[in-house]
């Protein structure tokens, strides 16, 4: 299911970017139905109900952990734990998500232009990892940044400062930046870091969460031209 964002116009004051950030589900894959099939075994296994179709949608994107603390109430240990039996199911059907349309060629249009462009995602980065190489997208990437396996990494603003962080380390200048995303995670994640977000309409956000975003988008088109022009 795709959202309808309100679609700002495309024509946002024009800007150079010096550096672009990518979320990765709903931005790049569309994981939604391998997510939530997987949180629905994994609540059927801590032998809780299984939530609605809605409110499983809603676990995609912000850090896993903290929603199994705060939306579902688990307790730190069984928040663990079902973070364990998520992981386990999920690492069986992550590389089932397809990239979605023209997403592809705005990563390549981007690495021929010489443009630096760095993932940053609330998923565990050795995850992240594997589904750029399974679709033959990490080529594309000057850096991978994701969550750490401890969680120590993983909202969005600690992503974002690490995936900033690694490019500066290479040389790169970060001073004009850009996210790519799907979610008000992603915006609020990338402005405590001074970064503007493009919101792609074709992701998991709803209306609601499009304020603060530098445009929206409804198309790859339309986001390869506010990228290069």
């Amino acid at each position: 299911m795709t959202s309808t964002l309100p679609t700002r116009p495309v024509a946002a004051p024009p800007r150079t970017w010096s550096a672009v950030l990518f979320d990765l589900d709903g931005t790049i894959v569309d994981s939604e139905a391998e997510i939530t099939r997987s949180l629905a075994h994994t609540f059927s296994s801590m032998g809780v109900p299984v939530p609605d179709a809605e409110t499983l949608r809603s676990y995609v994107g912000p850090p896993l952990l903290d929603s199994l603390r705060m939306t579902a109430g688990f307790t730190d240990a069984d928040a663990w734990e079902a973070l364990n039996v998520y992981r386990d199911h999920y690492d069986l059907h992550l590389l089932n998500s397809p990239v979605f349309p023209g997403v592809a060629g705005v990563l390549e249009r981007l690495h021929a232009a010489g443009m630096p462009v760095a993932l940053a995602t609330s998923k565990p980065e050795s995850m992240a990892r594997a589904v750029l190489e399974h679709n033959d997208l990490a080529k594309y990437f000057t850096v991978i940044a994701g969550a750490s396996e401890d969680e120590e990494r993983s909202t969005k603003a600690d992503v974002v400062r690490e995936a900033l962080a690694r490019l500066g380390a290479q040389g790169i200048d970060t001073a004009d930046a850009v996210m790519v995303g799907d979610r008000g995670y992603d915006t609020l994640g990338a402005l405590a870091n001074g970064v503007p977000t493009i919101m792609v309409e074709w992701g998991y956000g709803s209306p609601a969460e499009a304020g603060d975003t530098y445009a929206v988008v409804h198309s790859a088109d339309q986001l390869r031209s506010l990228l290069l022009g």
